[in-house]
């Protein structure tokens, strides 16, 4: 999961592009805390660059390094940590210069990315500079546009690319790209599992011009001040030349309209609306569903039992206000949150997790002293968090502690572009509900209905014929797209515990993520195995950590 955008002024002369860019990423810093980067394309089409690991205010020094990066357009990128290297050579946006200077944001999961290295190197005779299969769909776009042959391309000749790219990559993703002097266009794989939404504005700068923009999320276009939104379909492209209008085309066929339903659990804010369903409206009623489950789980005098609905902050909040109006029982915001923590779920490594709820989470003791405490989280993956939330509600004297989620048991791994841990790490996995709540010593543990998660999101849009269903495998281990063969066997050998690597005969044999590795094996010289950070990025004009 990351954040990807892309925008281009109606005021080609116009060289700030960079700073609306910087200022959307403040909103879409949620998706990812690891890494970000904008690319710009100025006067001439020359391409500036700047990017490297860490959050927005640290990578562009609260703004300042925009100066740097003059332009009419550009596109943005905001990585999470998956599995793989933490190197800021695999932070995006990614550059090529042949053919006609490309730039990609990328948000997503190839889960073919060994057959597209192969590909790559044995036909295409491309480089591929990093381990991250973003890179890789960059350059099998770059190689099927060089087929034209031609001088200068035309919009009908992205189209076409794009197409061939289709039918090499496997997967879901979401994508902005960038042609140096030509254009931006956004992609969206054939299912629509990864968000994608367009924006528009009057240009200030240019009367009756229009400025355009594309975001993984409404919420970055619209406190910028973009309207008229318009979701990215399934197998959709938009191409948006220089001094031009938006051109959509249908790349490929769509397959299904499916939407990763752990955007609503989870991952996007609460003031977006993604593929027409508000994720406000959809987390309330997650509370309405979750309700009723607590009431077939616990009986009549179970819930008499319950003195006060708690939240885990935030992403539970609005659930857990409506399981408490369903259930008639007090609300409190019991736990204090630390606002200047991360989210400890993308957090790289357990430790670093579990250490970190304690800094982001404090419980106030007036709240559960001798009560009997329903929590409400928006899920439980590894129970780690879990397991340390329900310690500090008795530590601060709960009499009881139920624990109530408001998604299903997650016991399947996501393969599009969400690093949520491997089989045998998920707490559901082969446990029952006895179980679970023993592991993370808690009274009792209540799960949403798959059913009724999809219904939750589904009601909350006004076109329910819209979508067509969710991308759900984590919950039921049915995905939206073929899995190659060996593909689970092959991610759960790569996945380490303690290290993104797992060292194999000496080299790193690393995973297929989103701006991560891709499952070879390439040995590093021992300056780079020892500060991985330092690696940079070859783009031209790449200013970052100068």
């Amino acid at each position: 999961m990351c954040g990807i955008l892309a925008l281009i002024l109606a005021d080609t002369d116009a060289s700030d592009a960079s700073a609306d860019l910087h200022e959307s990423l403040y909103y879409l810093q949620h998706r990812g805390q690891d890494a970000c980067g904008i690319a710009t394309c100025g006067s001439g089409g020359r391409i500036f660059q700047c990017k490297g690991n860490g959050m927005a205010s640290k990578v562009f020094d609260d703004g300042k390094r925009t100066v740097d990066l003059p332009g009419y357009m550009g596109i943005a990128h905001l990585r999470y940590p998956t599995a793989g290297t933490s190197s800021s050579a695999e932070s995006q946006p990614f550059y090529v210069n042949s053919p006609y200077g490309i730039c990609f944001a990328h948000n997503g999961n190839l889960i073919n990315a060994p057959a597209l290295r192969s590909y790559l190197d044995q036909e295409a005779h491309r480089h591929v500079n990093t381990d991250s299969d973003s890179e890789l769909m960059l350059n099998v776009f770059a190689n099927a546009l060089n087929e034209t042959g031609k001088a200068r391309v035309n919009t009908d000749d992205i189209f076409s690319a794009l197409k061939k790219t289709y039918e090499r990559c496997q997967g879901g993703w979401a994508v902005t790209a960038m042609i140096a002097g030509f254009g931006i266009f956004a992609f969206r794989d054939q299912y629509g599992i990864r968000p994608l939404i367009m924006g528009s504005r009057p240009s200030s700068t240019l009367e009756g011009g229009i400025d355009y923009m594309f975001a993984s999320e409404s919420i970055a276009l619209r406190q910028l001040g973009f309207s008229n939104f318009q979701d990215i379909l399934p197998g959709q492209a938009v191409f948006i030349q220089k001094n031009g209008q938006p051109q959509f085309h249908q790349v490929v066929e769509q397959k299904a309209y499916s939407p990763d339903i752990f955007e609503y659990v989870y991952f996007a804010r609460p003031d977006t609306i993604m593929d027409g369903i508000s994720v406000h409206r959809s987390r309330q009623n997650m509370g309405v569903k979750l309700a009723n489950k607590v009431k077939e789980i616990l009986g009549e005098e179970g819930v008499k039992e319950i003195d006060v609905i708690i939240p885990v902050p935030e992403t539970s909040n609005t659930a857990a206000a409506v399981v408490s109006e369903q259930l008639r029982k007090p609300f409190s915001n019991g736990f204090v949150k630390n606002r200047y923590v991360y989210r400890t779920f993308i957090l790289p490594g357990q430790k670093a997790r579990q250490k970190s709820v304690r800094r982001k989470l404090s419980a106030m003791e007036s709240e559960f002293k001798d009560r009997v405490v329903l929590l409400v989280d928006d899920s439980i993956v590894r129970g780690t968090t879990s397991r340390e939330i329900v310690s500090m509600a008795r530590e601060a004297g709960a009499r009881k502690v139920i624990f109530a989620s408001c998604a299903p048991p997650i016991i399947y791994p996501h393969i599009y572009g969400i690093d949520l841990a491997s089989p045998q790490e998920l707490i559901a996995h082969e446990k029952t509900r006895s179980d679970i709540a023993k592991h993370i010593n808690a009274d009792d543990v209540i799960y949403q209905d798959l059913a009724d998660l999809k219904a939750a999101c589904t009601e909350a849009s006004p076109d329910h014929q819209k979508i067509t269903d969710f991308e759900v495998g984590v919950f039921c281990g049915k995905y939206q797209t073929d899995i190659p063969e060996g593909y689970f066997d092959h991610l759960n050998e790569s996945r380490g515990t303690k290290r993104k690597a797992t060292v194999v005969n000496g080299t790193n044999k690393v995973l297929v993520a989103n701006s991560g590795p891709v499952n070879v094996s390439t040995p590093e010289p021992p300056a780079l195995m020892e500060n991985p950070e330092n690696r940079q990025d070859i783009s031209i004009h790449n200013i970052a950590n100068s």
